[in-house]
């Protein structure tokens, strides 16, 4: 298995109104970096939210963890870091990132779990093929075909929401 099946920088200036009264980032604006990072690997790779969505399909965050190293600060340009290690589950899909400073030092890490599901109904749905297609080529066939992870469209439409995505 790849030790990073596929990774996507971004830059961010870290604005004043994100800084808290010691000067230091606050922790919430974590998350939007995440949020950041993510749509445009995305961007990158051709896939499109709004052609996701449009099709019937969200991809809410099951999950969030962010670990500070070290403060970021005003005006700090900052290194988003997003990274796919491992193929999506099924339903599921897990970001990592990683944030530096201009001197290429670890600030922050963490991850998203992100879970496809309709809309309509908030319920889990396996990845859409086309994004499948475009993270297929950062993967091995068997990556995709393990028998450990769920077989696409394996989830019974009947299947109950997970409670945080009842509507």
């Amino acid at each position: 298995m790849p030790v990073i099946m596929y990774t996507s920088d971004i830059q961010i200036r870290v604005r004043y109104a994100e800084t808290d009264q010691m000067g230091y980032v606050y922790h919430g604006n974590y998350a939007a970096y995440f949020e950041v990072a993510r749509t445009e690997a995305f961007r990158k790779l051709g896939i499109n939210y709004k052609d996701m969505e449009a099709d019937g399909v969200g991809m809410p965050v099951g999950e969030l963890r962010t670990k500070f190293r070290r403060p970021a600060r005003y005006d700090d340009l900052l290194t988003v870091r997003l990274l796919l290690r491992q193929p999506p589950e099924g339903a599921r899909v897990l970001f990592e990132y990683e944030i530096y400073n201009e001197a290429g030092q670890l600030l922050t890490e963490g991850h998203t779990l992100m879970v496809f599901v309709k809309t309509a109904t908030g319920r889990p749905v396996a990845m859409p093929a086309n994004i499948q297609e475009r993270l297929l080529p950062y993967f091995s066939e068997d990556e995709f075909d393990s028998p450990v992870l769920p077989t696409p469209g394996a989830i019974p439409p009947d299947a109950p929401a997970p409670a945080a995505f009842r509507k």
